[in-house]
């Protein structure tokens, strides 16, 4: 696996942990607008909030845009930081950047609120670029944000290049874009649904997915 030079992050499961945030900010919501809690709302960790909103809660398009801005209103101020580095990832960008890899950021989040969480957990440095999805609701699927990461710094050999998350939409969307894709079970997806989406590797822990990306194991 030593071959992928350039490595595309996934944040929210695989960088942090963004499960109280993003589920305070779920209940915020639809609090204000008179909607259950759904009947599990881990489901919400990772896909785009559109999609999950709409999907979910069973809102038209009106509501959901309703929805996605009282959701933000909260976000944005406070559930961004509701938040914490996984054990061992820190260790495992270092590792992975001093061994020469160019890593990066491709997230379905808001790429303001991506570069704002990892600053202010101190990993940003790790990362040459950082991408996501757009304010306005554009460039929301995950294979948009991919090609939007390899558009923007000028990345042509997709063979070189390795997406790396824990849920079906990172699998699905590396594959839409022609890349392979890591799944990592230190997050919220299960061994189950990545492999079912076809992952191309399972990585247990950071340190796992670090040697397994430096060939060594």
């Amino acid at each position: 696996m030593d071959k992928y030079e350039y490595l595309l992050f996934d944040l929210d499961g695989t960088l942090t942990d963004s499960a109280p945030g993003i589920i305070n900010c779920l209940r915020h919501a639809l609090s204000i607008m008179g909607f259950d809690m759904p009947e599990k709302p881990e489901r919400f960790l990772g896909p785009p909030l559109y999609d999950s909103f709409a999907e979910y809660c069973g809102m038209d398009e009106e509501q959901v845009t309703k929805a996605v801005k009282l959701f933000r209103e909260r976000y944005s101020t406070i559930g961004l930081f509701e938040n914490s580095v996984y054990p061992e990832v820190p260790e495992m960008l270092q590792k992975l950047k001093c061994a020469g890899k160019h890593l990066m950021v491709a997230t379905s989040k808001v790429d303001e609120y991506a570069e704002r969480i990892l600053a202010r957990f101190e990993i940003a440095d790790h990362f040459e670029f950082i991408g996501g999805a757009l304010i306005n609701g554009t460039r929301n699927e995950k294979c948009e944000v991919i090609e939007h990461v390899l558009a923007s710094t000028g990345i042509t050999d997709r063979s070189s290049v390795l997406m790396i998350g824990d849920r079906n939409t990172d699998v699905i969307g590396a594959h839409k874009t022609g890349l392979k894709c890591m799944g990592i079970l230190w997050g919220y997806g299960s061994e189950e649904e990545l492999r079912e989406t076809g992952a191309d590797y399972i990585a247990n822990t950071p340190q796992d997915a670090a040697d397994m990306l430096l060939g060594s194991i």
